[in-house]
């Protein structure tokens, strides 16, 4: 079955909406800092205002365990979203209780309320179907449909995501069909050559992205912490660098893969060495087999990809067509180790043809080093949800939308 799109809901003018955004921002003292996932929603919110629909957006925000707490309230977030719709947005200071009533009924054709944080009540989150169902319940009091916009959910069975898509007639939004278009093609339809690129901290994180995309990928390029359990499984030492020893037999068994399947594997062939974990530590460039043959010696400690590895990472990325990227080179918040992945989220600027940006931390690390939405392809708003969807998954929240 196809997803279920706005389209499938008809006319809206004067109906009810809710619409299950996601909304998780990075806030440092009440303060966004990062509103790529405000603004990713809006060509949604802005279409069904256009509509005359009575827009109810809810959201999830941090971990706030079932109850309410003041740093993870909703209240910036809708801040923000009045400043980027141009016009007023209420903000209900409970989820569905009596100010949530209150801004819901008080609402006109085209206005837009905000719930505060769904994850302040225990319901949302519940492992029990029926408590999970019983917050759902009242959540669809309020609404007459559901557009579900957040994709960075969507892997999870949660009230808001899964339950209420079934109580009251529910699609996707633009940007939960805008991702699921693009997951699609790089996993059955890749323009080639076509190379994927991965980094961040553990092997075990992507494990199941590697096993999925083996077989699909003509290029698979090794960056991050989890580089070094890959130069581990060579043989070479490396330090203090973080290593996953239990899966070296695994990474062995991938690099086995590759060869036998035509796969390019691209490994570094150097790496940024430090001293220490800190930003101003003391650092060098070492070859990839002799990482404890500095000052270092075996308390060395990786902290990105050397530059060599950079530009043979460069050229392979601008020689594809399509490229999926998730997870930074290095310690990108730390200006000293930042320079693996900032060579490549400009080298996906570059690519003729489709380059993807896998959410989470790689989202955060482009902006962060000054690069705009706009320079790539896609940035994908769901790092662990893109991340399942390529591992071959199935996703809750979207077969709840009808796909499958």
């Amino acid at each position: 079955m196809a997803l279920r799109t706005l389209a499938s809901l008809g006319a809206l003018a004067g109906k009810r909406v809710i619409v299950r955004a996601d909304l998780n921002v990075p806030l440092r003292d009440g303060v966004i800092t990062d509103d790529g996932r405000v603004r990713a929603t809006l060509p949604t919110l802005n279409a069904l205002i256009e509509q005359g629909a009575r827009l109810i957006v809810c959201s999830h925000l941090g971990r706030p365990d079932g109850a309410p707490d003041p740093k993870f309230s909703l209240e910036p977030v809708a801040q923000r979203l009045s400043e980027l719709l141009g016009k007023p947005v209420a903000f209900a200071r409970d989820t569905v209780g009596e100010s949530a009533r209150e801004a819901v009924d008080a609402l006109s054709d085209g206005d837009v309320a905000v719930i505060e944080n769904l994850r302040f009540d225990p319901g949302e989150t519940a492992k029990d179907d029926a408590v999970r169902g019983a917050f759902a319940a009242q959540l669809a009091e309020f609404g007459d449909v559901l557009v579900s916009d957040g994709f960075g959910v969507v892997h999870r069975k949660q009230a808001s995501v899964f339950d209420l898509a079934q109580l009251i007639p529910s699609a996707a939004g633009f940007l939960i069909e805008k991702e699921v278009d693009v997951l699609d093609r790089l996993t059955e339809s890749p323009e080639r050559p076509y190379a994927v690129v991965l980094g961040g901290s553990k092997v075990s994180d992507k494990l199941g992205v590697i096993a999925h995309l083996l077989p699909r990928a003509d290029k698979i390029l090794v960056g991050g912490g989890m580089l070094f359990t890959f130069l581990a499984a060579k043989g070479y030492a490396v330090g203090k660098s973080l290593l996953e020893q239990d899966q070296i037999e695994t990474v062995k068994g991938y690099m086995a893969e590759a060869s036998e399947r035509g796969v390019e594997l691209i490994l570094p062939v150097d790496a940024v060495m430090a001293a220490s974990f800190s930003a101003d530590a003391e650092h060098v460039v070492a070859p990839a087999d002799a990482l404890e043959d500095t000052a270092f010696g075996a308390d060395g400690l990786g902290l990105d990809i050397g530059p060599e590895t950079a530009r043979i990472f460069a050229d392979a990325i601008k020689d594809s067509r399509t490229v999926f990227w998730n997870g930074p080179m290095g310690v990108f918040e730390m200006a000293a180790f930042a320079h693996g992945t900032k060579v490549v989220a400009k080298a996906l600027t570059e690519v003729a043809g489709l380059s993807v940006v896998g959410g989470g931390d790689s989202a955060a690390a482009v902006r962060q080093l000054g690069f705009a939405d706009a320079d790539f392809g896609h940035i994908s708003t769901g790092g662990g949800a893109s991340l399942e969807f390529l591992e071959g998954k199935k996703l809750p929240g979207l077969e709840v939308l009808g796909w499958q």
